[in-house]
């Protein structure tokens, strides 16, 4: 791979020339606005892949569509703020763009306690470190970064939405999954540089009765880490617990399903009486993605599908196995695709070349077997060379029972 992103870049993008637009709507990009105008550098426009994403003002800013920018800017230096610099730069190159550069240089020194946000500043901050790790990694090679890591807790879910991307709905007999799973991510942090977020999820984590003891042991084994649990705002914690996060780097990122969140406010009212810092957001919409099908497309479709993939590295931690996203990770858990070693790394059983095996998985550039039974995630279904879903769909909607699907592996 040729890097064509540049990372010493203040002094070149304050001098006056072609606009500057920043690429990608990360949840750090006014850090990285506030940064630019610290910095001396003008930003002229904002653009990003989700029609989600556009039409909207980010400090006076709007959001272009990407495949319109050439409309407003058919030239531009362009300022990537996504963590996958090379799949925004290949994107772009074949629009025609040739000036590439990383934000690294200028996020190194941001102080998100000098400014005011929408999101907190503590939010932000850790936003910032992982965007500085994440692009680290992409000047060095060498480095094995996972950006995240999702650890499955439980299959168990207080809702039961019937097109859930990490596939709960077809789950007749959920389960918790925490057995051993402080000694998978020991044998995990032990085999890579650097995993800037760990993602503690399920289902609904919560429901998992030691939640809060895993969540406390990832933090006693690394207490640099930086840890999300990730809940629907159904069930409330009580102030014992939340007083046991005091002082750590542990957040609570809250998705709000309006009425089916029904201890939102009062889990927002524990979080806010504790101090413990959290991140509140909307379901909004999302990209239809979970049905399992076998495709049988060629190689090359499942490269292009893979290519365009915004969860191939949502890594999973699911049953002591590593996997590059939810999808391939549940289906292995439901036995819906086949036991394919290319799919997974098992952190509990293999010893032997277990960090190469690791960063077969997390540099692969082209797909996995098991994306052949997937419809595809893209960014943007409108847009999307090779995705076989419904597009856009309301977040939320209920199953009455557990959606049946065929098992291949008994």
């Amino acid at each position: 791979m040729i890097n064509k992103a540049k990372y010493n870049c203040i002094e070149e993008l304050k001098k006056p020339g072609l606009p500057v637009v920043i690429v990608a709507m990360t949840q750090e990009i006014e850090a990285i606005i506030n940064a630019c105008t610290e910095k001396g550098i003008k930003v002229s426009g904002l653009c990003d892949n989700e029609t989600r994403k556009i039409n909207k003002e980010i400090k006076g800013l709007n959001v272009i569509h990407t495949v319109n920018l050439p409309e407003k800017f058919p030239k531009a230096r362009l300022l990537v703020a996504y963590h996958n610099i090379q799949e925004c730069v290949d994107q772009l190159t074949s629009m025609g763009y040739e000036e590439f550069y990383s934000p690294l240089e200028i996020l190194k020194d941001y102080d998100a306690s000098k400014y005011q946000h929408n999101l907190s500043q503590d939010y932000i901050q850790n936003k910032v470190s992982i965007a500085i790790k994440s692009h680290e990694a992409y000047f060095n090679e060498n480095l094995v970064h996972l950006r995240s890591l999702d650890i499955v807790i439980t299959t168990k879910c207080s809702m039961k939405c019937e097109s859930c991307a990490n596939l709960m709905q077809y789950y007749t007999s959920p389960q918790n999954t925490d057995e051993k799973i402080l000694a998978a991510v020991e044998n995990l942090y032990k085999n890579v540089d650097e995993i800037s977020e760990f993602r503690v999820i399920g289902g609904e984590p919560l429901i998992n009765k030691n939640w809060h003891k895993i969540v406390n042991g990832l933090y006693e084994n690394g207490s640099n880490r930086k840890i999300f649990i990730y809940t629907n705002g159904t069930i409330p914690v009580k102030d014992e617990i939340l007083k046991s996060f005091q002082g750590k780097n542990i957040n609570f990122y809250v998705t709000d399903y309006g009425k089916l969140s029904r201890k939102i406010d009062t889990l927002e009212d524990s979080l806010k009486k504790n101090n413990i810092n959290y991140f509140r957001r909307p379901a909004g919409n999302w990209v239809d993605c979970s049905s399992i099908r076998k495709h049988n497309r060629s190689p090359k479709d499942n490269s292009t599908m893979f290519k365009e993939c915004c969860a191939k590295q949502f890594y999973t931690l699911l049953s002591g196995k590593l996997y590059t996203c939810p999808f391939i990770s549940n289906a292995y858990e439901l036995d819906a695709i086949p036991n394919n070693p290319m799919d997974y790394v098992d952190l509990l059983n293999e010893n032997v070349n277990l960090k190469q095996k690791i960063k077969r998985l997390v540099k692969m550039e082209k797909f996995f077997p098991g994306c052949d039974f997937c419809d595809g995630r893209p960014y943007d279904p409108t847009t999307a060379k090779v995705y076989d879903g419904k597009g856009l769909i309301a977040a939320g909607q209920q199953a009455k029972s557990p959606l049946p699907f065929q098992k291949i592996r008994k």
